[in-house]
């Protein structure tokens, strides 16, 4: 196991090399001038080549590149202009933030998803099949951000059941703590759960489906055992196998669609970061925000591939 582990570690360099470039040349090429937009209406020739010399734009594009990269492996990710502190510890403190709504909602679409699948498999052709079914569609047609805004008209603004906006409530009010936080986590967690839970469950169910099918149910049931031990002991047990990567998948889909409901519901994560940065043209907060963000998420691929190999023995370690 241990020889996998490195193996899949070493894999993922290229990986997280590749995806430092993408980032790096994505923001190169964004139309502007990033010192005109840092200085404003105090943009002079002089103050612009100021602040292009003071954050290397006038060095050739690879040898910024390999400047930037050099500082990131010795864990200077540079500083935002913008918010005048370093960068690796501005994403750090956004980072629980985004941590807690993306749990949140990977939990609450995990569980809920392979339950609602295995019980769509185990009643094929059923009512409860079709209804799941029917949810199941609607739920992976609805854009996460549209969602989550019709959330807040509907519960936040009509009915008033919970908060629209921010992680807690002010402080001198009684806000901050642990229920205060979530009452504020129900809305936004929920709407971006719900899509990632939709596609669990129809991938679930298809898993399920194919393992009752097997010979080894049928000789249970055979035997006697009962259906629900044969359902939720058994078959989910093999499916789990083919369940757990694509829960490794909608882990990243939920981490990513975390930039979209950050900004819907204004929670102070790095998603909401991010986007006041490509606002800004703080080009260092863009790129250390997106590779630190995107490496945790190869780690987490990673984790979900050690985890399939401990259950499943047919993977070669």
């Amino acid at each position: 196991m241990g020889s996998y582990i490195l193996k899949r570690l070493v894999s993922a360099v290229p990986v997280i090399l590749g995806l430092t470039i993408i980032v790096f040349l994505i923001m190169a090429m964004i139309p502007g001038d990033p010192a005109t937009a840092i200085l404003g209406s105090y943009a002079t020739p002089e103050n612009v080549e100021r602040i292009n010399r003071n954050l290397g734009l006038d060095k050739p594009l690879v040898t910024r590149y390999f400047i930037w990269l050099g500082n990131m492996l010795t864990g200077d990710f540079g500083r935002s202009f913008s918010l005048n502190r370093p960068v690796l510890d501005e994403v750090w403190e956004r980072f629980s933030a985004t941590l807690l709504l993306a749990g949140a909602s990977f939990i609450l679409c995990s569980i809920l998803g392979v339950a609602a699948g295995v019980v769509s498999a185990a009643r094929q052709y059923g009512t409860a099949d079709k209804a799941i079914t029917f949810a199941v569609l609607i739920g992976i047609s609805i854009p996460s951000f549209f969602l989550g805004m019709m959330m807040v008209l509907i519960f936040g603004v009509s009915l008033g059941w919970f908060p629209t906006s921010g992680m807690s409530g002010l402080a001198y009010l009684g806000g901050g703590g642990f229920w205060d936080v979530a009452h504020h986590l129900v809305l936004p967690a929920v709407s971006l759960a719900l899509v990632a839970l939709g596609v669990i469950a129809r991938l679930s169910r298809s898993a399920m489906l194919e393992v009752l099918r097997q010979d080894f149910i049928r000789t249970a049931r055979a035997k006697g055992v009962n259906e629900r031990n044969v359902v939720w002991r058994h078959a989910l047990k093999a499916a789990m196998v083919t369940i757990i990567p694509v829960l490794g998948l909608q882990a990243g889909f939920v981490l990513s669609g975390a930039v979209y409901i950050e900004k819907v519901f204004e929670w102070p994560g790095v998603g909401r970061m991010l986007v006041d940065a490509i606002l800004t043209r703080d080009l260092l907060l863009v790129q250390g925000g997106v590779v630190l963000v995107a490496t945790l998420y190869v780690l987490f691929n990673i984790v979900v591939d050690v985890i399939q190999a401990m259950i499943d023995p047919r993977i070669q370690t």
